[in-house]
């Protein structure tokens, strides 16, 4: 068999598993559609028996069952699946890489056939709340670029950009949410500090950024409309908003999205 009714996950770990669990949830496929592999035989079987997908047996037959690849294993491990797989794939296969930091050069470079779609989705994706940005490799047509549209915004929104992006949206979306996730550690600790029960503090600082972050998404306000509405001059929150902007809160996010930036640069690679 050899179908676009069909996707290959090549890499069943963590990030490979809610893809393909999204795929099925949005409809774009059924579980038995789903064909997974992985390193670690325990891991297939527990993907497997989770979520009905099948196991074909290793990556060879699961690309061979399949018109669309999704290539979901460590950057380093890119090179020896590529030389793998190669030679299962026709000029019809699609190809769809989360491998963070390599390129779609460098993916095409290793197999003679296929196109190439690359994407960085992030952690959000585990609740449907994730956001992907995808570009296309030299070979990919628009029809395929929208068919990797269509199968990752199972997870989430997805945005077509072009490769040169990509890094920054690593920095930016794909390390975001431990960003966030940071601010809101410190956010519960300083409610706990000032006397608030944890349990209190937790709800609390969840259920505001998942409010604020429904201003800027659904509400459509910009963040500094929001921040002007609820500061009010001498207030509370003049109070608090001041003492952030003292601490260099601004420079310290410009400067870890740079550090990010420079990171996934680095990644990539000269091979890459």
């Amino acid at each position: 068999m050899n179908s676009v009714a069909a996707v290959a996950v090549i890499g069943s770990g963590k990030m490979g598993e809610i893809l393909a669990a999204g795929m099925v949830r949005a409809g774009a496929f059924r579980a038995d559609q789903i064909f997974v592999t992985d390193a670690s035989e325990q891991r297939v079987a527990e993907v497997v028996d989770r979520h009905g997908f099948r196991s074909p047996g290793g990556n060879l037959a699961a690309v061979g069952a399949a018109g669309i690849v999704l290539l979901a294993v460590k950057p380093k491990d890119v090179a020896q699946v590529l030389e793998e797989i190669g030679p299962g794939l026709g000029d019809g296969h699609l190809v769809i890489s989360i491998a963070a930091g390599i390129t779609t050069a460098f993916i095409e470079q290793g197999l003679p056939q296929g196109a190439v779609v690359r994407a960085m989705p992030n952690a959000a994706s585990q609740v449907g709340e994730g956001m992907t940005a995808i570009c296309a490799g030299s070979r990919a047509t628009i029809e395929q670029l929208e068919t990797a549209r269509v199968i990752l915004q199972g997870v989430g929104p997805v945005i077509v950009i072009e490769e040169s992006y990509i890094d920054a949206v690593t920095a930016v979306s794909g390390s975001g949410p431990a960003y966030f996730a940071l601010f809101a550690e410190a956010m519960i600790d300083a409610g706990v500090t000032v006397g608030l029960p944890r349990s209190v503090s937790e709800q609390l600082v969840a259920q505001t950024m998942r409010g604020t972050a429904a201003l800027v998404t659904d509400g459509g306000m910009q963040p500094v409309e929001v921040r002007s509405a609820v500061t009010s001059p001498g207030g509370t929150t003049a109070m608090a908003v001041g003492e952030l902007e003292r601490a260099g809160v601004r420079a310290a996010v410009l400067n870890a999205v740079q550090a990010a930036f420079d990171r996934s640069r680095v990644l990539r690679g000269p091979s890459s």
